[in-house]
């Protein structure tokens, strides 16, 4: 089933029903299992998030909030939201000051390693451990190739995002 030309889909939808209240999906990222609570996955929909549902607000408060400079707004990527780990000490002043409230708390975690979408793991017939272990559905490989239905999106090269998000025009 896993092979090098799948990509990772996230349904966020899936996520955000109400049914997973606390993620629960395990990795198998050496740097993910050496931190309780640190899946990995929690990036991925922290990227996801920022690409799909942030309005990149022309006043980023959420940038202005930060203490650390950790956030910021990439001008050269539409204004795409992007966040320094090594910087970043989880206090969530970015989360508070979105008016939108698009930043959401539990996805700015103090995390210094992000999700390697097991690239260099994916064996013949093998899935990743975090599509295994998610009990709601969530995570799955499609092939690059596939078309993408409504509200489902490529983000970057490996990674495919399911999300009902706003759309600057009718907002």
């Amino acid at each position: 089933m896993g092979t090098s030309n799948d990509r990772l889909y996230i349904d966020l939808d899936a996520c955000a029903t109400g049914e997973c209240k606390k993620c629960e999906i395990k990795c198998s990222y050496f740097y993910h299992t050496q931190t309780p609570g640190n899946n990995g996955i929690i990036s991925i929909a922290e990227l996801a998030t920022y690409v799909l549902v942030c309005r990149k607000c022309e006043e980023a408060h959420c940038v202005n909030a930060c203490p650390k400079d950790a956030l910021e707004q990439d001008k050269e990527k539409d204004k795409l939201l992007v966040r320094h780990n090594m910087r970043c000490i989880s206090c969530k002043s970015c989360s508070h000051a979105c008016p939108y409230g698009t930043i959401y708390p539990e996805l700015v975690p103090f995390l210094v390693s992000s999700c390697d979408l097991c690239l260099d793991r994916r064996k013949e017939n093998n899935e990743p451990l975090c599509i295994k272990s998610c009990p709601y559905g969530a995570l799955s490989l499609k092939k690059g190739d596939v078309e993408l239905g409504e509200n489902t999106f490529l983000v970057g090269d490996n990674l495919i995002v399911h999300s009902t998000h706003w759309d600057r025009e009718r907002a």
